[in-house]
Parts: C-alpha cells; structure tokens; sequence
C-alpha cells in the first residue's frame, strides 16, 4: 500500500509565499506626508545683492536657469506648509 503522507504536506514554496506575502504589508498610510523643508530667510540686503549679481550675469549664464528652478522650490515648499 502507498503512503500518502506527501499528499499533506505544503510545498516548500508555500512558507515563502506565506512571508513575503505578509511583509508586504503597510505599518504605515500611504497617505502619510513627509515633513516639509523649513524655507531659508534672507535679508532684504541680501536679496538686493543677489539680484545685482544676478543682473550681471549673461541671459544665458546656468546659473540663472538654476536659480529659476529654485525660486520654483521655495514657492512649492511655502505651498506645503
């Protein structure tokens, strides 16, 4: 007569699936939002330095198109808080 004991017994495969099924879990929403990054504040001297520099600058100076996207930055981190 056959045993069938094999028939009982889960796969080797099964434990693994079990696991990373589980692990795949959330611990935490996904709804859930980073703290914002604090906005750098600078003086009104600053600010009038910055542009004079900025001014000298050719049109076509990186550097420019650089402070462009970060001016973007600041505006979307004051928009997060």
């Amino acid at each position: 007569m056959k045993s069938n004991a094999r028939c009982w017994t889960p796969p080797a495969v099964v434990p693994l699936i079990a696991t990373l099924w589980l692990s795949g879990c959330a611990t935490v929403s996904s709804d859930a939002r980073a703290p914002c990054p604090r906005v750098v504040l600078y003086s009104a001297t600053e600010q009038a330095r910055a542009a004079s520099e900025v001014a000298a600058l050719p049109e076509s100076a990186v550097v420019v198109r650089m402070l462009s996207d970060y001016a973007v930055l600041r505006d979307q981190v004051r928009a997060c808080i």
